[in-house]
């Protein structure tokens, strides 16, 4: 069942979760390089758990990492991962922050190189989702298959986050995804 048939049968109070990263994020592309690299640690911390407990927590991800700024993130000390470690308002594993101390050293090279990590994403599109996941395990640290296709797929690169008969999709297709560039 995709995720937009799925929100029809979630109770009222899920649906709260769920519908506006729905409706208005997800499959939209990002122009935004903290963002996108919001995307990218939301969809790393994700993993083994439900996408509904991240989205519960998003608001204290952004507080626990300075809302996502590389820049900021890319220079956090051993004191910084140990608050990370010690906060309950994120996912506390010290795999997931380490990946995402790291990814955003990564990022801030390939800004360097590519001008943003927008840039870089578009400078290797297209790829199939098998080219993608081993590129992103070659780059960046904790992305494996299911994590990069959900990463790609949520920012308008990869197809997919919507079906066709789904109201959002069409305004995905405004927006302009990567995947239906012609």
């Amino acid at each position: 069942m995709s995720y937009c048939s799925y929100i029809a049968f979630m109770t009222d109070e899920k649906k709260v979760v769920h519908k506006k990263y729905h409706d208005h994020h997800y499959g939209f592309p990002i122009h935004d390089d903290n963002e996108l690299f919001c995307r990218l640690i939301l969809e790393i911390n994700q993993a083994g758990l439900s996408w509904e407990t991240i989205l519960k927590k998003e608001q204290t991800f952004r507080l626990a990492y300075h809302n996502f700024h590389i820049k900021k993130v890319a220079g956090y000390s051993e004191a910084d991962r140990e608050r990370l470690m010690g906060d309950p308002g994120i996912i506390r594993n010290r795999l997931k922050i380490n990946a995402a101390i790291e990814n955003a050293k990564t990022i801030l090279k390939l800004q360097k190189e590519h001008g943003s990590f927008e840039n870089w994403l578009m400078v290797n599109h297209p790829r199939s989702k098998e080219e993608w996941v081993k590129l992103f395990k070659k780059t960046f640290r904790f992305t494996g298959g299911e994590i990069v296709n959900e990463f790609l797929m949520s920012i308008g690169i990869l197809p997919g986050a919507h079906t066709a008969d789904c109201p959002v999709y069409k305004k995905v297709l405004k927006a302009k995804p990567a995947w239906n560039a012609k």
